[in-house]
């Protein structure tokens, strides 16, 4: 079954937005720590989200990486350097990277479609 990767982000939105409801304070700084970590700085925002993407697909996080690709995709992440990241992800995670790998480049096709 393939994952529509869409919806997942949306769904994602969603879920968290009823997490900051019930817990604004810790949402809010969790927000600020994610803003502040991902911003450029001696590596770009881009570099950053592909380390999470290789992270997310590490620890094996759908919805890590729907976000994460996103953000990548939306700082000018090529297809080539999230293939890099998947690689280094591989690397360190052996077999079960591997399969979250190719859901990472799943997500990337899909949320590139038509751009």
């Amino acid at each position: 079954m393939s994952i529509n990767w869409t919806e997942k982000l949306q769904n994602l939105k969603k879920t968290t937005g009823a997490l900051a409801s019930s817990s604004p304070e810790t949402m809010k700084m969790f927000g600020g720590l994610a803003f502040t970590v991902t911003k450029d700085g001696a590596l770009s925002k881009k570099n950053k989200e592909l380390m999470a993407i290789a992270i997310s697909i590490c620890i094996r996080c759908e919805d890590c990486i729907a976000y994460h690709m996103q953000n990548a995709i939306k700082a000018h992440a090529s297809r080539e350097e999230v293939i890099e990241s998947i690689n280094v992800a591989i690397e360190m995670g052996g077999g079960p990277s591997t399969v979250y790998g190719g859901k990472a480049i799943a997500a990337y096709e899909e949320l590139t479609r038509g751009q």
